[in-house]
């Protein structure tokens, strides 16, 4: 069991291995791997508890109901296996500024939460507008050979890298 200790993985491994998992997700279930509709299903569940049933009638959760389904299961064990591969490893710590972020930015954690907010605003846009997020384009659809996940992953990949340039 060494091997739930070592502080990174071959990302030749655990690609192989998301992909194998895909494969019984699809054989087992005949779904695939996503979140995003997770996160936007968790931001109505907030509404709803804030305004009430009156959100159910949007149009989006029409289509999508408010509901704890395998999806939402499997976003809530993504953070339990990241929680527990960190504790295993060893390298468990709260870091409110990474070293890398302080050495380019300073320190604030305020400047820091508000580019990891606004970050996080515009993926959840993103994933919306390409009805789908990474996992849900780059491994599940392009895994189907889906021409618009591989456009998609192509424009994830270049725009990653675009702004990691940008920034750092």
């Amino acid at each position: 069991m060494h091997w739930l200790q070592m502080q990174s993985w071959s990302p030749y491994v655990v690609g192989a291995a998301m992909g194998v998992l895909s494969w019984f997700t699809f054989l087992l279930s005949d779904k695939y791997l996503s979140c995003s509709t997770t996160y936007a299903r968790l931001s109505g569940m907030v509404e709803r508890r804030l305004r009430g049933s009156v959100v159910e009638q949007k149009a989006f959760y029409r289509k999508t109901p408010l509901i704890v389904d395998w999806q939402f299961m499997f976003v809530i064990g993504i953070f339990i296996g990241a929680f527990l591969s960190a504790f295993l490893s060893d390298s468990l710590h709260l870091e409110m500024v990474p070293e890398l972020w302080r050495q380019h930015f300073g320190d604030t954690p305020v400047l820091r939460f508000l580019v990891a907010f606004a970050g996080g605003v515009l993926m959840g846009i993103g994933s919306r507008w390409a009805d789908g997020c990474t996992s849900g384009h780059a491994i599940s659809g392009a895994l189907q050979l889906a021409i618009s996940s591989w456009i998609a992953v192509v424009f994830l990949f270049a725009s990653g890298v675009i702004v990691a340039q940008l920034m750092y």
